[in-house]
């Protein structure tokens, strides 16, 4: 693209020129034009032409013109369309300006061709005029006097691109460098930002796209940011920001609020609506240097990995040479292998000690008043779980018709491949099968570390069937990951995200529009164990699953006036999913997804009759490292969100003390629980003896028996309002509520001692639970 650069002509030399028939004639001419034709009547009366209104003449044939302008640089240059026409002419258009010295020459084409489309791709070519042949040689001089009053140049030469605004690299880099030798303290940031779907954007628009994508997020970054703000851009497409006089938190701030905004924005690229996932590398200025530009864009890299579209700061272990940082390889292990006795010492050996030495030392018993508030710990514990149980009973029922038509719709199903090979064909063959009304694409986005067969059954599928799009998602180590390449290229107004284990019923996207239709903008549906006869375990699992999608979730929705997304046969409106994300770094992505929704304001239903049916782990090991995880991210979630969501206005009182149960009561049950031990321990010991305390106390009984019963509650609200595939198998019910009263329940609370102790000491692997083919319990 060329522009117009206003400045003084100035005096020029003609050097001699023998290659195009020598210097010019006249010393006082008005300049050098190199006149470009074949050789013949045309050429010699454009030369005529030229001469006659003062000009110094020289000549070129196409071909020979990059020879020519190099040689001896012409004022300007002159050129005919020959017999070839206007692909001729954009010919000797597109051979000028790629010679270095012909990026900068006035070029005006003389053209027999009078059609407005030869003369538009002439222009747009790089032709900087365009007349016809039989323009009066006045005119003609005119318009080549302008030119050379007024010199075009290639907007990267250009400090600024007059339409956009924008600084190209080197001038951006000049500016930045200019910051960076400004005496005293050097506040500020520089980020870089660049585009996921900027290749593939590329391939099916071709170079130029990079340039108006970029202008794109510009327009966005100059709408929020402030005056002292300059933007750049590079030949990559990739934006540059530099935010001069702002401290760390509010350039972080800032940029995550672009990032969100350009996600959550539908764009008109190459005149089609598209969607763009910003990546965001940044360093402060005070750690900046002369190579603070490609740092920022090893940041962007890292940043691009994720797609998440937090903001990336520049960390030294992301340089390539730079070795990466190196967990303590001995400390760390050892202290992950001897967690269970750590739990213990925590839990049960610091209190007794601080108990003997309150009551020797000072002769305070302090294990008395702490006895009676873990007991009633425990009876708020059971009173909670009766009241989920209660309000499950008048949880919304789903709308009896959508308020809106049915409109195209995506179902994204995240997978490690080798997790997966064995039941990937089938669970992608369910999908086929949904009953929806109007468009439906199945989206596969998965991640694998080497090619396997099962790739060729899935290219075959979606060979015959269009609707199934696979995404291969390189170097992804998440299901977020996986989520966030999906999203950005899903069709759908709405999308639903399912685990590669998932079935959903065939009406489940049918009755997620009946929600999102009346204004809810994620709706999550039941979750249900189809392989409940695999094994003891996977029973347990299937009736636990029904506490929880059948009683718990709706009955925390209805009780605290909000749902949960709880990571598969979750559905979103696609515009939220866009701007939310997901975040990889968090174990339990979808609870922190949950947490940011609503703190953006957005509505979430949860819906017992939506049903999927998935895979549960069928042995205890497998089992562990599950909720090993879910217990984890809960534990970073609550980290992360309680304190700020307690402060924000988007939550009501109602809310609130629902997150304060959710994120922070949670979290700290499992330690309270554990402290009976310790105070019955310095009980006998004070008594003399177990024997000798006093077991009979009524209050203490009264207390036990109510706690017991809430389990019992639960369970029995779970098999009245299980399905009937599961309702059947009463047996499984019974089964868990005696395990969980002896076992499953201390089972789950000391996963979740194991996993602080883990996020304390920074062990945050993904266990990946395996998956085997199963058939499912009852009719599908």
């Amino acid at each position: 693209m060329y522009t117009e650069l206003r400045r003084a002509p100035a005096p020029r030399t003609t050097p001699a020129c023998p290659q195009t028939g020598g210097p010019p004639a006249d010393a006082s001419a008005q300049g050098h034009v190199l006149a470009v034709g074949t050789p013949g009547p045309r050429r010699e009366k454009l030369t005529r032409t030229l001469e006659s209104t003062g000009y110094a003449v020289t000549h070129a044939a196409p071909g020979d013109v990059g020879r020519s302008v190099q040689h001896t640089p012409p004022d300007a240059i002159v050129a005919l369309d020959g017999h070839g026409g206007v692909e001729q002419a954009l010919a000797v258009v597109r051979e000028i300006r790629t010679a270095p010295q012909g990026q900068v020459l006035p070029l005006v084409m003389v053209t027999a061709d009078r059609e407005p489309a030869g003369v538009a791709r002439l222009l747009r070519s790089g032709a900087d005029d365009c007349l016809p042949e039989a323009a009066d040689p006045v005119e003609l001089s005119a318009r080549i006097a302008a030119k050379l009053h007024r010199v075009p140049v290639p907007v990267d030469r250009l400090a600024l691109d007059p339409r956009t605004g924008l600084y190209s690299a080197p001038h951006f880099q000049a500016e930045l460098d200019r910051e960076l030798r400004r005496p005293g303290r050097r506040d500020g940031v520089l980020a870089v930002v660049a585009v996921a779907e900027a290749d593939t954007l590329e391939e099916r628009f071709g170079a130029r796209v990079r340039r108006e994508v970029t202008e794109r997020l510009a327009a966005v970054a100059e709408r929020l940011g402030n005056g002292s703000d300059r933007l750049g851009r590079d030949e990559e497409g990739r934006l540059y920001v530099l935010m001069p006089g702002v401290d760390e938190e509010t350039a972080r701030r800032a940029l995550t609020e672009f990032a969100t905004t350009v996600a959550g924005t539908r764009f008109v690229v190459a005149d089609e609506n598209v969607r763009l996932t910003p990546a965001v590398g940044w360093l402060p200025l005070a750690d900046a240097d002369g190579r603070a530009v490609e740092r920022a864009g090893d940041a962007v890299a890292e940043a691009l990995r994720h797609g998440d579209l937090r903001p990336v700061r520049y960390e030294p272990w992301m340089r390539a040479v730079a070795p990466r940082r190196r967990a303590r390889r001995v400390v760390r292990p050892l202290l992950l292998a001897l967690s269970p006795l750590l739990a213990l010492l925590i839990g049960v050996g610091v209190p007794f000690a601080l108990y003997e030495q309150a009551y020797t030392v000072l002769g305070w018993d302090v294990a008395s008043p702490v006895y009676w508030v873990v007991v009633a710990g425990l009876v708020l514990s059971a009173s909670l779980i009766l009241l989920e149980c209660l309000f499950s009973l008048d949880a919304p029922t789903r709308p009896a018709a959508p308020a809106q038509p049915y409109p195209p719709a995506s179902a994204v199903i995240a997978a490690y491949l080798p997790n997966e090979a064995a039941t990937i064909v089938d669970t992608v063959e369910s999908f086929l099968r949904l009953d929806y009304p109007n468009e439906l694409e199945i989206v596969l986005a998965y991640n694998t570390p080497h090619a396997l067969p099962v790739e060729d059954a899935l290219r075959e599928i979606a060979r015959r069937d269009r609707r199934l799009v696979l995404l291969p998602v390189p170097g992804s180590t998440s299901k977020a990951q996986n989520v966030n390449a999906a999203v950005s290229r899903v069709r759908g107004e709405f999308v639903g995200i399912f685990d590669a284990d998932h079935h959903p019923a065939p009406d489940a996207f049918r009755h997620a529009w009946d929600w999102l239709s009346h204004g809810y903008d994620v709706v999550q549906g039941h979750c249900v164990i189809r392989n409940g006869d695999s094994s003891w375990v996977a029973r347990q699992v299937a009736a636990e699953f029904e506490t929880i999608y059948a009683v718990s979730h709706p009955g925390r929705t209805r009780l605290y006036g909000f749902g949960i997304f709880g990571g598969s046969n979750g559905f979103w409106r696609t515009d939220l999913l866009a701007r939310t994300r997901m975040h990889g770094s968090m174990l339990t992505e979808d609870i922190d997804s949950t947490l940011r929704a609503l703190t953006e304001g957005a509505r979430i239903a949860t819906d017992r009759t939506l049903i999927s049916r998935e895979l549960a782990p069928t042995r205890l090991k497998p089992l562990w490292n599950q909720r090993s995880r879910w217990a984890q991210g809960w534990l970073q979630v609550s980290l992360r969100h309680l304190y700020r969501a307690l402060r924000s206005p988007s939550f009501t009182r109602r809310q609130k003390t629902g997150l304060v149960v959710l994120l922070g009561w949670r979290e700290v049950q499992p330690w309270l629980s554990l402290q009976i031990l310790p105070i019955l321990f310095h009980s006998a010991v004070r008594a003399g003896g177990a024997d000798r305390i006093d077991w009979a106390t009524p209050a203490c009984l009264l207390a036990f028996a109510f706690t017991l019963s809430a389990g019992f509650t639960q369970t029995a609200f779970a098999g009245r309002l299980a399905l009937p595939e599961l309702r059947a198998r009463r047996g499984w019910f019974w089964r868990h509520a005696l395990i969980s009263t002896v076992f499953y329940t201390h089972f789950k609370n000391i996963v979740a001692r194991q996993s602080h102790l883990k996020e304390l000491l920074g062990d945050r692997r993904w266990r990946v639970t395996p998956r085997a083919a199963a058939e499912a319990v009852g009719q599908r």
